[in-house]
């Protein structure tokens, strides 16, 4: 019971590791809310929490609207009077060669996955600052080198590697701790945009995989990679990039 009397604001838990993470957290006592663009699947997330006896609510948003986000942290509060933990979770993308990433997919990704996580911290702010709270970003492994295949996906996630580490500077003196985990493949429903092509190169396919073939983390082994970062036992790591990978990047 890390979590309990705690709020923890989660985006994108309508499902794969969003909804793996929203629950252990319920199940740890915190009270969750929940947002994401799927709205049947964020009321299946608060209903397997209620079920399960946890305290859950929820709102449709879109992450990147400034805004939708401004909104339901307000419903967020409202609910239950606070917000102790943000976790990032939205995130897109796709494999696709350079050439057929047109200007609106390139904008899209970049704003779901790093101008998301600006919105939600931007408007949880003031909350996270009052108890103090703590952030956890979900960037990726393609965040922390090049990888062939997914330059607008693995740019969003080098943006939110760097962006996690200078906001966590800023406010380490406020108590705030901000911290971001780097996962590789994940078996989730975002996995089967990036299964490799044949008309890929196997070399730099082989670059970015881990050197056991087809290693998949489970979404609720994640989830207590976040639920660490984000509890007491992790106190004084501030500005982290825990990587997750199954050693791709040793």
């Amino acid at each position: 019971m890390r979590f309990s009397g705690r709020v923890l604001f989660i985006t994108g838990a309508g499902s794969g590791l969003g909804r793996a993470t929203a629950r252990l957290f319920a199940a740890e006592g915190a009270k969750v809310f929940g947002v994401d663009v799927n709205g049947p699947g964020v009321a299946e997330t608060v209903e397997t929490i209620r079920r399960a006896g946890g305290v859950a609510d929820s709102a449709v948003c879109d992450v990147g609207s400034m805004a939708a986000v401004r909104a339901a942290v307000g419903l967020a509060v409202a609910a239950f009077g606070g917000i102790d933990i943000l976790v990032n979770a939205a995130g897109i993308g796709r494999a696709a060669r350079l050439e057929e990433i047109d200007e609106d997919e390139w904008q899209r990704v970049l704003t779901v996955n790093l101008t998301g996580a600006f919105n939600t911290v931007k408007a949880a702010l003031p909350h996270l600052l009052v108890r103090p709270g703590t952030v956890v970003n979900v960037a990726s492994s393609a965040g922390m080198r090049g990888q062939a295949y997914a330059a607008h996906y693995a740019a969003s996630k080098a943006g939110l590697v760097n962006f996690t580490r200078s906001i966590a500077l800023e406010f380490a003196s406020r108590g705030l701790r901000i911290n971001c985990l780097a996962p590789a493949g994940i078996r989730s429903p975002l996995i089967r945009h990036f299964i490799p092509r044949e008309d890929f190169e196997k070399s730099l396919v082989a670059y970015y995989s881990p050197p056991v073939a087809h290693q998949l983390a489970e979404p609720e082994d994640m989830a207590k990679a976040i639920a660490y970062l984000a509890s007491d036992d992790a106190k004084m790591i501030i500005g982290t990039v825990l990587v997750a990978d199954w050693g791709t990047l040793a």
